[in-house]
């Protein structure tokens, strides 16, 4: 029998971290990671897990950040390398932000898959993480219609719908 792709579920906290959950079901049948920036949600992956009747998916918490907060960044970036390390993701999946951003980009360099899922606050254009990370996903999707890129041979974002 083969062993569960491990996927390596990531994103800031708040609207980020909930458009995640509602992809949660997507990688049902995977050996799941997930690593957020507020340490309260460890206690909601749990009583969904009881809930739906499956195991305890791992846990992790780094440090939040945002681009003005450079050290910030800086220990965020360190910790998710250290994450991605130990845990060896198959697959990397992000709605955002800077969290996600970094992953993606280690993921790829070890190897991962890579998934944005571009937050569907960003009506007007793409996040500056969803342009970030569109370079290193190896799927990039936009929850607004008008924002995906139909040009032929051009790397853009893709729609394929929303989660909310």
């Amino acid at each position: 029998m083969s062993e569960k792709p491990k996927v390596l579920a990531i994103s800031s906290a708040g609207g980020h971290w909930v458009q995640l959950q509602r992809l949660r079901a997507a990688w049902d049948d995977c050996d799941a990671v997930y690593v957020t920036t507020k340490e309260g949600y460890r206690e909601d992956l749990v009583a969904d897990a009881e809930r739906r009747g499956q195991s305890i998916p791992k846990f992790y918490r780094v440090v939040d950040a945002n681009r003005w907060q450079k050290f910030r960044l800086l220990r965020q970036l360190v910790g998710i390398l250290m994450i991605l390390i130990r845990e060896r993701p198959d697959v990397v999946v992000s709605t955002g932000a800077a969290a996600g951003f970094f992953a993606l980009k280690i993921g790829r360099l070890m190897g991962a898959r890579t998934i944005w899922v571009d937050s569907i606050a960003n009506a007007g254009a793409l996040s500056l993480s969803g342009q970030k990370a569109g370079g290193c996903a190896d799927l990039w999707l936009t929850q607004w219609e008008h924002l995906a890129t139909g040009e032929t041979g051009k790397k853009g974002p893709e729609f394929k719908g929303s989660v909310v």
